[in-house]
């Protein structure tokens, strides 16, 4: 009854427990040893991965393809591919022009890599779609139109906020038709996932998404599927503007306190979903680490089960260890006997690692520490890094710069040690500047320069 349950819980029904839904990605590539460049190239590997991943993991939903890059390599695109992680982005077509792609230039089945994936698709309905409720992942249209124009997006909001209402209905107008043909090809739930929503004020929200978000995600249910809505990052002071879009589900990272979302999230009935730690947790964690916090998270929720979906905070990491999953699986379905096996259990301490900070009072020239999730999975971060990386060019060897990926087990005790509570965050010389904020290469140079005085 996994799909059944899950679509009780989209219809604001009380069930027995929370639904389970791991955004298995690229690491569905890990179980059959299958690198992220095979995963999402080759729809006979992707579908062994995926049915693999359901076995094992035993979902009640579960994604196809994790890849938010699909959609920007139609439009012209290049992608940086790595074996361990999704492409990212690495050009930018209108990152020179202020132009609006025309509505004539849109997604076909035959574009991209679409024949591979709707094909996975088709067959993953087969396989599992009796039992399995599954999800067609699509970009956002805030991401994507960062993926046309590239960083300088965040100054036009300001300059010419025009251009950017027009690009982002064309964006939205891409959304569609990719959410149209994901839902014929038999995917249950479209989850529009967004991740620099967090990079934006309510304020601005309201002035250049609200429409865009209502009118997709109405669009999704008048063609009979569910809708989510996926953020990354702190996006705590948007989820109520989220809300007022009306999608089915909300789902969050763990830059987000759960139990305050919910709050919000019941205020307007909509489903929220998230939010297991992907590094400390999943990744670098023990099997009783992933029992332990997801059977804690579980509790923290309330006594009821109603509009809550357990899934990690967003696409897992590759490399992690199968047992996790298989242990949040066994918290979720079997919950109290799990509850009883690991109350006794006490977690990791990652504060315990020894790092070395920097002295930072002694410094021969600026430095800039870009805390990150991974800037090669992480679209905020990658856009973040990539503004530091533009900054260096022009101020060369006279500032240094560091990114440190919270995938590694040192820099997550050097983010305890030195109070980073959001990533992305941009530190200088110490000092925080940004914190899940992108600020424009203009913003950034005015710091540095004033550094350097």
């Amino acid at each position: 009854m996994s799909k059944e349950l899950l679509f009780k819980i989209f219809n604001h029904e009380t069930v027995e427990r929370p639904a389970w839904v791991p955004f298995v990605g690229i690491h569905a590539g890990k179980l059959k040893n299958y690198n992220a460049i095979e995963l999402l190239t080759d729809s006979n590997k992707l579908l062994e991965s995926l049915l693999e991943a359901n076995k094992l993991f035993r979902p009640d939903g579960q994604p196809v393809i994790f890849d938010l890059q699909v959609e920007a390599e139609i439009l012209g695109c290049d992608l940086h591919w790595a074996i361990d992680t999704p492409p990212s982005v690495k050009s930018h077509p209108l990152q020179s022009t202020k132009k609006v792609p025309c509505l004539c230039n849109m997604p076909t089945e035959e574009s991209g890599r679409l024949p591979m994936i709707l094909e996975t698709m088709r067959k993953m309905k087969q396989e599992v779609g009796d039992v399995t409720a599954l999800y067609g992942l699509i970009c956002g249209p805030f991401t994507l139109a960062s993926h046309l124009r590239g960083t300088n997006i965040f100054m036009d909001m300001y300059d010419d906020p025009k251009y950017v209402k027009e690009l982002l209905q064309y964006c939205t107008e891409v959304a569609k038709k990719m959410a149209d043909m994901y839902i014929k090809a038999g995917m249950d739930i479209i989850a529009v996932v967004d991740p620099l929503i967090s990079q934006i004020s309510p304020k601005h929200f309201i002035e250049f998404m609200t429409e865009n978000f209502t009118e997709l995600f109405s669009f999704i249910k008048d063609n009979h599927a569910y809708s989510s809505f996926f953020v990354c990052g702190d996006a705590t002071k948007n989820i109520d503007v989220m809300c007022q879009t009306n999608p089915d589900n909300i789902s969050i990272d763990e830059n987000i306190d759960i139990v305050e979302s919910k709050k919000i999230t019941d205020k307007y009935n909509i489903v929220l979903g998230g939010n297991i730690p992907l590094t400390t947790v999943m990744l670098h964690g023990s099997q009783q680490d992933n029992m332990k916090y997801t059977v804690n998270m579980i509790d923290s929720i309330s006594s009821s089960n109603q509009n809550y979906i357990v899934s990690p905070g967003c696409d897992m990491p590759y490399a992690t260890p199968i047992e996790n999953t298989i242990g949040v699986s066994q918290a979720v379905l079997e919950f109290e006997e799990t509850k009883n096996m690991v109350k006794n259990y006490e977690s990791f301490d990652f504060s315990s690692i020894d790092v070395e900070l920097p002295d930072y009072q002694k410094l021969d020239k600026p430095l800039i520490e870009a805390f990150t999730l991974d800037s090669d999975s992480c679209a905020a971060c990658t856009y973040l890094w990539l503004m530091v990386t533009e900054v260096k060019e022009k101020f060369k060897d006279k500032i240094d710069i560091v990114e440190y990926k919270f995938t590694v087990k040192e820099n997550i005790a050097r983010v305890i040690k030195m109070g980073v509570t959001n990533l992305p965050s941009l530190y200088v010389n110490g000092k925080l500047m940004y914190s899940s904020i992108i600020p424009t290469k203009d913003e950034l140079m005015i710091q540095i320069e004033n550094f350097l005085k």
